[in-house]
């Protein structure tokens, strides 16, 4: 059993042993119902104490036993809960570290809860598509006003204990102990042991709902917030029914019924995929998790424009300190100051307080001088993006900096084996590529050369959870996972303009599905001459590459994005709104007549299925090469640098989703069409050969 029973001056504690967050794994439920079934059959047992071994009381269902018979096996949650309130003796859940999902679920079935300061206190099944199963949406407006019920369940976010505990009519929390938890539980228990008839917040009323409109304000703010979402939608449904449904065990089967009916439906699949996959992304399959990491207490970064200036942010924010380097004062104070301005509008916006402020600034030293850097653990170069610059920066780290330094490169693109060689030590050397702007975006490619040492990608891979990044390990090749896959689907958004589709159609079909932003805003904002010199690369590199003049036509013209005022769409001063480009078209309109192509009407549907599938051919090539490990690693690139809709998982597991052998006949139908590089829509052979086999990438 993964729960311990002993008795203490009368009270039986019962104590959860399932570590790392004593998940409501079978054994933990069946622990818990035996440990109440024995205290209750015990004369000399007054009352009972349920509490959590280590440092949490409990963090919900055992993501180890998702989609396997034992997640249903019985005793099932519903029934553990039942067992406690059922108890002929109080049940008293004494929580601390983290109470979550079904953890708050069970605590919410006890008949009285005392909390530790601190507790992390959440709902957040919704982040994995689902609604709260266990009582979760019917018990806790009991406890808590509606509204904040409706904010905790529909977000997933935590809230403390100690803000809980203030909160007006609360009945959530009986006591907040202060010192030695169980010890305090014990007492409390001693205190109730008597009290008849015992409090069941099943017996609670609702509390009112003041506005009528509320529930329909949740949607309305959810719809907003969480775009295409459905689980959010269905939190508000259930409480709604809480709210209208004064029979507890009436509301307990409605939520039970919308759990099951989206939990097999393909967005939970595709959240569930999300979470897993993050996690998963950190397990290097050739490095044990056993394996030595480096210290690293002192950061370097070379050059401090904005990728720079945002990688500094990352370490500071994490309380690790860094030296800027860059080669000009001037530069300094512009890098030093935009990022001032960038915490600076987090404190105006109570986003973050002016100590904290204060404390990651005095973190920050910047020099001139390589020698000011020498004894960092770990120099990350920002500069720009051409291999000769790049090589006579590692030239001189590995000419200063200590032995067992890691120097990593931010590249984006270049071959990280050659800027290895540039140096006597390529072991320490790794690619560490941030996405713009640094300190936002969640992703980190960690690019592994032939030579990257083992402990060199175990102390990445844990310096990149300290900096909250999603780390995902990528092979050396032309733009690694993310930007060599992204430069098919631009290729493809060229084709559809130049047969026929507007920029602002193809943006609006792939913001439909689900893009944070179609491919011509993306370029708009990222900037359009980077595609332009990569495509100018190309025709010397590999000459059979097949591309649409129509991007180079309109970065001829100047039209580099935002940061000039035009690119696909033009922007008034100030502004960021996209306006459709009347020169923009005629440019495309003078490529279609150079061409002697007549414009032909293009569905959304069309330019969907090329955009996505375009990513999907080649990260199956991607895998076939090993540049990436597993198809989720690279749905994680997506998901968290690339604004691959959540609601699909990532493209692998949208192919998978769609059915491979339906991926393989459409891209069939499109290697019929002469425009658009029809050899491209020649499945990988590892696509193919998954689709023969009816198999999937995942």
């Amino acid at each position: 059993m993964s729960a311990s029973y002993q008795v203490t001056d009368g009270v039986a504690v019962i104590t959860l042993t399932n570590p790392p967050v004593n998940g409501l794994g079978h054994s933990t439920r069946a622990g818990i119902v035996d440990g109440v079934n024995l205290a209750n059959a015990d004369a000399s047992v007054k009352a009972i104490v349920i509490t959590g071994g280590g440092k949490v009381f409990c963090g919900g269902a055992d993501i180890r036993e998702f989609n396997t018979p034992a997640a249903f096996a019985a005793p099932g949650l519903h029934l553990t809960i039942e067992t406690i309130e059922k108890s002929s003796k109080p049940v008293v859940a004494a929580i601390h570290g983290v109470v979550m999902g079904g953890g708050l679920e069970l605590a919410l079935g006890c008949h009285y809860r005392v909390m530790a300061p601190g507790v992390q206190v959440a709902l957040p099944e919704v982040n994995i598509g689902l609604i709260p199963g266990g009582g979760g949406t019917q018990r806790l407006p009991r406890v808590l006003p509606v509204e904040q019920t409706l904010q905790m369940v529909t977000t997933g976010a935590s809230v403390t204990s100690d803000k809980l505990a203030k909160v007006p009519g609360q009945q959530l929390i009986a006591k907040l102990i202060e010192g030695d938890l169980v010890a305090g539980a014990v007492a409390f228990a001693k205190e109730v042991a008597d009290v008849r008839p015992m409090p069941l917040v099943r017996h609670l009323p609702v509390s009112p709902v003041s506005d009528p409109e509320l529930f329909n304000k949740a949607r309305a703010d959810m719809a907003k917030a969480r775009r295409g979402l459905i689980s959010p939608q269905r939190c508000v449904d259930a409480i709604e029914i809480a709210a209208n449904t004064p029979d507890i065990d009436v509301g307990i089967q409605k939520e039970l019924d919308i759990f099951k009916e989206i939990m097999v439906g393909p967005q939970a699949k595709a959240m569930q995929h999300a979470f897993f996959g993050e996690r998963a992304a950190s397990k290097i399959p050739d490095v044990p998790e056993s394996t030595p990491a480096r210290k690293i207490e002192k950061v370097a970064v070379i050059g401090a424009g904005t990728m720079g200036g945002g990688i500094t942010m990352c370490f500071l924010n994490a309380g690790i300190p860094v030296t800027l380097l860059e080669m000009k004062q001037e530069a300094i104070d512009r890098g030093v100051g935009t990022i001032r301005k960038n915490y600076e509008a987090q404190v105006a916006k109570g986003k973050l307080a002016q100590d904290k402020y204060e404390q990651r600034m005095s973190l920050l030293t910047t020099t001139l001088s390589y020698d000011d850097i020498a004894q960092a653990d770990m120099v990350i170069e920002a500069v720009f993006e051409d291999f000769g610059v790049k090589s006579q920066v590692f030239t001189k780290l590995d000419a200063v900096m200590k032995p067992g330094a890691i120097l990593a490169s931010n590249t984006s693109t270049l071959d990280v084996d050659k800027i290895a060689e540039v140096t006597k030590r390529p072991a320490d050397v790794v690619g560490l590529h941030f996405f713009s702007p640094a300190n936002v975006m969640r992703l980190l490619e960690v690019v592994r050369s032939k030579h990257t040492a083992k402990d060199v990608m175990a102390t990445v891979m844990q310096v990149a959870k300290k900096i909250k990044k999603v780390a995902v390990v990528s092979g050396v090749c032309d733009g690694f996972i993310g930007n060599r896959m992204f430069e098919q689907y631009v290729r493809q958004s060229f084709f559809l303009v130049e047969e026929g589709a507007t920029v602002q159609q193809v943006d609006k079909a792939a913001e439909a599905f689900g893009f944070a932003m179609g491919p011509f805003r993306v370029g708009d904002l990222a900037g359009n001459d980077i595609g332009f010199a990569i495509r100018k690369r190309r025709k010397i590199e590999q000459p059979d590459v097949i591309y649409s003049p129509v991007g180079d036509a309109v970065c001829e013209l100047g039209r580099f994005g935002q940061k000039v005022g035009k690119g696909w769409y033009d922007y008034e001063a100030g502004k960021r709104e996209p306006v459709p480009s009347a020169e923009v078209q005629a440019c495309v309109d003078k490529v279609r007549a150079d061409k002697g192509l007549t414009p032909r009407a293009i569905s959304d549907d069309e330019i969907v299925q090329r955009l996505v599938l375009a990513l999907v051919n080649e990260g199956a090539a991607i895998l076939e090469e090993g540049i990436a490990s597993k198809a989720s690693d690279i749905d994680m690139v997506y998901l968290t640098g690339y604004g691959f809709p959540l609601t699909w998982g990532g493209p692998m597991l949208y192919a998978d989703l769609l059915g491979l052998p339906k991926v393989v006949e459409l891209m069939k139908g499109f290697a019929g069409n002469p425009h658009g590089d029809p050899a491209f829509w020649t499945p990988a052979p590892l696509l193919a050969k998954l689709a023969a086999e009816g198999k999937t990438f995942n």
